[in-house]
């Protein structure tokens, strides 16, 4: 990207000014070095989201920001309805609340190392991974609208997982407006028997160990030590999800024409946050948020079954659950008014302060756990949420995000190669794919460690620990 087209306000702080069409100027959050290397596409989706109807104070990019469908990935918008604010497919996403969920246990590192083969090789047993992957559960008729309406708690119910867990999730694991016959019989139909199931691409399972500690007193609080281990999944809301996105393409397509919204992108169509259209994509977007939790909840209660073949008498718990592929009703201070708004994140993470009662008595005087996933070969990071002033509506980056395109690595890399460099280094990969892994390659991603310090430096979140991978489960 062209550093001259944007106005610097800050070191790490950049601003596409207001012109033409634009309702709101954008702003970029990144280093020079990230934004020289971010993808032009980038400006254009921030310009083009900054245009669209009822949005709020700015069209936002996180420095792990690179072209998406409609919204840069990384993108996040907030948009009043009372304004004429509206909701857009590709200020969600097709893999719908995509997520990251981390157990903390009461191993240590040197507890597992000895026994990590048998512990990654487990977990490939037990937790269903790939492109189109089934698990266990069969859902039919009433099954799947409990699921799609009750999210986590329902798994819960059945036996997986336990009660606890729910405080550690956001909104506690469901969300409400979610009516299932808001989501098509072709999306139900591609349901079929994926609740507790991985997927594929940049879905993962992995054993990590936290090596170094930032801030100590929030890692007390959090529960996290040096050399502990964690576990951290990341998926979504599987074939329902994208389908739903599928679906709604058309529909707010036809709502775009219907209530004469300009569009700059074929994903950004949209449709009035009040309008019919827009109040039913809203609820189909709800029962894919409440089948992601329900899918990691699930998964969430294999890892334990599969950790307890291996270390009996070991114990876990649940550090968080966030998604980075939402739309959420949020109240946030614009021009010192606190608003409603509806806030689209598209590969970016809510990142609460320590004020906010929606995180319960978990962390309310803490700060909301922010998980942030590198890459199988690098690292990830666990932060902790701060709301300032100019806080992007209490927002973050999701991941490291991609350098090249899918396709380009697995030109560039071997995946079985790579599997045996990655074990030389001490990390332990099973994949259902070949392809896959090289998709994956750690050198397709922006270093995530550059991503991080952004976030820390601007006071989005604050780093609190790191942790290094050991072994990875890939789709």
């Amino acid at each position: 990207m062209r550093l001259e087209l944007l106005e610097k306000i800050k070191d790490n702080v950049w601003e596409i000014p207001k012109k033409g069409d634009m309702i709101v100027p954008g702003r970029i959050f990144g280093s020079e070095k990230l934004l020289r290397e971010m993808d032009d596409k980038v400006f254009e989706q921030v310009t083009n989201v900054a245009s669209l109807p009822g949005i709020q104070r700015f069209s936002l990019a996180m420095p792990d920001a690179h072209w998406g469908y409609g919204f840069p990935i990384g993108g996040v918008a907030a948009f009043d309805p009372d304004e004429g604010g509206v909701l857009s497919v590709g200020g969600v996403g097709f893999d719908v609340n995509c997520g990251v969920r981390t157990l903390k246990t009461d191993l240590r590192v040197d507890d597992v190392r000895p026994l990590l083969r048998k512990l990654v090789d487990t977990f490939f047993e037990v937790v269903p991974a790939g492109l189109g992957s089934r698990g266990e559960i069969t859902l039919t008729g009433d099954k799947i609208s409990e699921v799609l309406q009750e999210g986590a708690p329902w798994a819960v119910e059945q036996g997986y997982g336990l009660e606890e867990d729910l405080a550690f999730i956001e909104e506690g694991g469901v969300v409400t407006g979610a009516d299932p016959d808001s989501v098509s019989e072709t999306a139900i139909r591609r349901e079929r028997r994926q609740v507790g199931t991985l997927g594929s691409g940049n879905h993962y399972l992995e054993v990590q160990y936290v090596d170094e500690i930032y801030d100590h007193e929030i890692a007390q609080k959090f529960g996290l030590s040096l050399g502990q281990i964690v576990i951290s999944l990341h998926c979504g809301s599987r074939a329902l999800g994208h389908q739903i996105g599928t679906d709604y393409l058309k529909t707010l397509a036809k709502a775009s024409r219907k209530y004469g919204i300009p569009i700059k992108e074929r994903e950004l169509v949209c449709a009035p946050i009040n309008s019919p259209e827009g109040e039913r994509y809203f609820s189909a977007v709800n029962c894919a948020i409440n089948y992601a939790f329900a899918n990691r909840q699930v998964i969430s209660h294999l890892v334990r079954v599969g950790l307890k073949r291996v270390f009996p008498d070991s114990e876990t718990k649940m550090l968080y659950d966030i998604g980075h592929n939402t739309c959420k009703i949020e109240e946030h201070i614009v021009d010192g008014q606190k608003k409603k708004l509806y806030v689209h994140r598209k590969g970016a993470t809510r990142a609460f302060g320590a004020e906010r009662r929606e995180l319960g008595k978990a962390y309310q005087g803490v700060g909301q756990p922010v998980i942030i996933g590198g890459t199988m070969g690098t690292a990830s990071y666990i932060l902790v949420g701060r709301e300032e002033k100019d806080s992007a509506f209490a927002s973050v980056c999701h991941g490291a995000g991609r350098v090249m395109s899918r396709k380009r690595a697995k030109k560039l890399w071997n995946g079985e190669k790579l599997i045996k460099k990655l074990g030389e280094e001490g990390i332990i990969i099973r994949a259902h794919s070949l392809s896959g892994v090289a998709e994956e390659a750690p050198e397709s991603y922006k270093p995530v460690e550059e991503v991080v310090d952004v976030i820390d430096a601007t006071r989005l979140a604050t780093k609190v620990v790191r942790v290094r991978p050991l072994g990875c489960i890939k789709g």
